[in-house]
């Protein structure tokens, strides 16, 4: 029965034919899974704030984070996990309805509109030329640029980066036992890799979770409940709730562009970056199953404002479960189902803390660092663009920002150094569409 299953899943995601096997795939979506799982408490805190009941927040959350990173698994045979998006969900909850004042009922209108627009981009091809327009060195340039991002991330859950009035960021407290253990979980998981023991970002991460709990760092389960619950959350109240023509009225210029571009941008970025990483794009740039994946980025887009929650996207977090040898949808399809679990397994999801997950995030962000060899760092007008792609990622904590500022320098430098002709049509319009989105965040 067990054989008759492995090939049965081998024959439909052609995991020998992508040099992978079952089990290699099963524990690459575990991994990626715990390294999203922060997504569950921290997206409906955030959305919260916006006026959205907790209870619906999380059911959203959960509902549109296994929905569609099984489809993207099973349409688009990517290992790439999909949950709503960090960064997307504050400006979301703190901007559009904070400091714009609109209702979460208007925001998620707004989400529905940029996720038609994302199916017509699709569907049009425009996606896809999109990302073939993209100059080699900034694609490698993004991959690099993720990986500071995830840096940065894990070193900020890890306490071991801190914010400073006088320098902004500065160096956290080494003593305190939560950052010594993530510099623990660092060493032990660099070991492990040095050895290529498989599952060393897993093992990392329960060996630091498992020490946190002896040395009283992070609660230890005391009772059943501490495990799961059958309290299982309702959407109710916001499923069907957008208010399209709200955001319609609006305007179009404002809160839609806004985030369509940034939406657009952040997942373009992630799926170029991840696919590249794991060595799923070929020297012509091109990702078998990359359209499927769009389609049901697009897709999915829509049913999260159904649902009620913001845009769901990528997650860079997939490179943690491709490390581990995740090659094909299998991997997505592990995570989906790990977000319906945690209706019930919420709890136990709980108790994995962000300093045990922090040195997994940190090292595979250093393991993307190895792109930099494909950016010529002898011509100006090329790496000049993606150092700014590079820097400006973690900097401003938006891998779309990074992008911005690398497309937009790309297109000036060249132009003002005679190779316009090097300068696609696409790449323009692409880059007059960040200067409106910039302007438009500046205002």
């Amino acid at each position: 029965m067990l054989s008759s299953t492995s090939q049965f899943l081998n024959r439909l995601f052609k995991i020998e034919q992508k040099g992978s096997s079952v089990s290699t795939e099963l524990l690459a979506g575990l991994t990626t899974f715990v390294a999203m799982a922060y997504i569950i408490f921290v997206n409906p805190s955030i959305l919260e704030a916006s006026g959205i009941p907790r209870e619906a927040a999380i059911a959203a959350t959960l509902w549109s984070a296994g929905l569609c990173s099984i489809a993207m698994g099973l349409f688009s045979n990517l290992p790439i996990g999909v949950a709503p998006g960090m960064g997307i969900n504050a400006f979301f909850a703190f901007y559009v309805c904070g400091t714009m004042g609109l209702s979460w009922q208007t925001a998620l209108g707004a989400v529905f509109v940029s996720g038609v627009v994302f199916l017509i981009l699709t569907i049009t091809k425009l996606r896809i030329l999109i990302i073939k327009a993209v100059p080699d060195s900034i694609k490698a340039a993004v991959v690099v640029g993720i990986g500071m991002f995830l840096a940065i991330i894990g070193f900020s859950s890890a306490g071991i980066v801190v914010k400073s009035d006088a320098t902004m960021v500065t160096l956290g407290h080494i003593g305190d036992g939560k950052v010594f253990l993530s510099i623990i979980g660092m060493l032990l998981i660099s070991v492990l890799l040095a050895y290529k023991v498989k599952g060393a970002l897993i093992y990392g991460i329960l060996a630091v979770t498992v020490l946190g709990m002896i040395f009283g760092l992070t609660p230890a389960p005391t009772s059943v409940s501490d495990v799961f619950s059958f309290n299982i959350p309702s959407f109710a109240d916001t499923f069907m709730q957008m208010d399209v023509m709200g955001a319609i009225n609006y305007g179009l210029v404002t809160v839609i562009f806004t985030f369509t571009v940034v939406e657009l941008f952040d997942n373009i970025c992630t799926l170029i970056g991840v696919t590249k990483d794991a060595g799923l794009m070929d020297k012509k740039g091109n990702v078998e199953g990359m359209e499927k994946a769009l389609l049901t980025d697009s897709v999915g887009t829509m049913a999260s404002a159904v649902l009620g929650t913001c845009t769901v996207t990528s997650y860079v977090e997939s490179t943690t479960g491709i490390k581990e040898g995740g090659r094909t949808g299998l991997t997505a399809v592990v995570v989906g189902l790990g977000f319906f679990l945690s209706f019930v397994f919420a709890p136990l999801a709980g108790l994995i803390p962000a300093f045990a997950t922090a040195p997994a995030i940190i090292i595979v962000g250093s393991m993307m660092m190895r792109n930099i060899k494909d950016i010529n760092f002898s011509d100006i007008t090329e790496s000049i663009p993606a150092f700014l792609t590079i820097a400006m990622m973690p900097l401003s904590y938006s891998i779309g920002n990074g992008f911005g500022f690398g497309f937009i320098s790309y297109c000036l430098i060249k132009t003002f150094t005679g190779h316009v002709k090097e300068i696609s049509p696409v790449m323009w319009l692409i880059s007059i569409m960040f200067i409106v989105s910039f302007y438009m965040h500046g205002v």
